[in-house]
């Protein structure tokens, strides 16, 4: 097993890199120009390292490259190996609810894999390495990663729900009555409102980063900052440049005064679709009531005309997704201290 890092910032796709994102089905966030675009606006870089059997790849990990706190508020140059301490986060930004790595289909010996990593990675990531975290991973891999002096842990789960429809109306007739009228009367509502301009789609050429940046920072200001959370605010360039990806949808909210009252990201994807961003003005400050139910029920309606499996709709309000179909679907984090890094 040979395993190889690279840093978007600077460094070229691995060869077979776009093969292999293919077989492995990967979500747009995987894409390499999208993870330079990430990488270059956070404050902790994301890498990619791949593992290679001869000359197929075979898994790959998106790392974060984690500082405390009180470092330089700006991510070290590409190239610039870390030999203050940091810990390295095997995580996926904006995918919740999927774990950090990505394996070719049919490779079976995961966790095998994931200990040769750990085994060399300090060599491959840096001296002042002192952790290696695995986050939002799920049970197959939780159980592959436990042992002594690791510390597994069962965290907020993802909710999923299962498409077995061919319309969001056929979803409806799953939900509680009082839940299938409501949703009913405010779509009617939000319809018939001549206040309100919903588009959506994919590739986007028509938005302003920097404007649906200040909205999103803003809405996930008002709610507070998640605890233990490394993720950079998405920037207005990655955004700009991100909602014009065909396999991105971006569903608007707007007043006729052409004033955004809301926003949500979909990855698109043949199997399991995700929700992804959201952000609204609250209605003291301008914004609409409905409007986030009003999103699942569009997005309901794209999985179903989608094919897709599943639609995944990320952690957190779980009783509320419940309500709307969704089931809670089990993640974890592992966390492995360097003196057990690969035993």
């Amino acid at each position: 097993m040979r395993f190889e890092v690279r840093d978007p910032r600077a460094d070229p796709a691995p060869a077979g890199w776009a093969a292999f994102a293919q077989a492995a089905r990967v979500h747009p966030v995987w894409s390499y120009d999208v993870m330079a675009l990430e990488a270059w606006g956070a404050r902790n870089p994301q890498l990619l390292v791949v593992a290679s059997e001869g000359d197929e790849l075979v898994a790959a990990m998106s790392v974060l490259v984690c500082r405390p706190r009180l470092a330089p508020r700006f991510a070290p140059r590409p190239g610039k190996r870390l030999l203050r301490p940091f810990w390295a986060e095997v995580y996926q930004p904006w995918l919740s609810g999927y774990p950090g790595v990505v394996f070719a289909p049919g490779f079976r010996d995961r966790a095998a894999l994931l200990r040769a990593f750990e085994r060399q990675a300090a060599r491959l990531l840096g001296p002042g390495l002192v952790a290696v975290v695995y986050r939002a991973i799920g049970e197959d891999l939780a159980g592959g990663l436990e042992g002594r002096g690791r510390l597994v842990k069962r965290v907020d789960p993802v909710a999923v729900l299962e498409n077995r429809f061919e319309s969001e109306e056929d979803w409806f007739a799953t939900l509680s009555k009082s839940r299938r009228a409501a949703l009913r009367r405010q779509r009617r509502r939000l319809a018939e409102d001549p206040t309100l301009v919903v588009r959506g789609g994919p590739a986007r050429a028509d938005l302003d980063g920097a404007e649906l940046a200040r909205l999103i920072r803003e809405h996930r200001e008002r709610y507070g900052r998640l605890a233990l959370d490394t993720r950079t605010m998405p920037s207005s360039t990655f955004l700009d440049r991100f909602v014009r990806r065909p396999d991105v949808h971006t569903l608007t909210y707007r007043g006729t005064d052409g004033r955004l009252l809301a926003v949500q990201t979909l990855l698109d994807h043949p199997d399991a679709p995700v929700l992804q961003h959201w952000a609204a003005l609250p209605p003291g400050a301008g914004g609409k009531r409905w409007l986030y139910f009003d999103s699942y029920v569009r997005a309901v309606r794209f999985t179903a005309q989608r094919g897709a499996i599943e639609l995944s709709a990320g952690r957190g309000m779980i009783e509320l997704k419940e309500d709307l179909g969704f089931r809670p679907r089990p993640l974890y984090t592992a966390a492995v201290p360097r003196p057990v890094l690969g035993r």
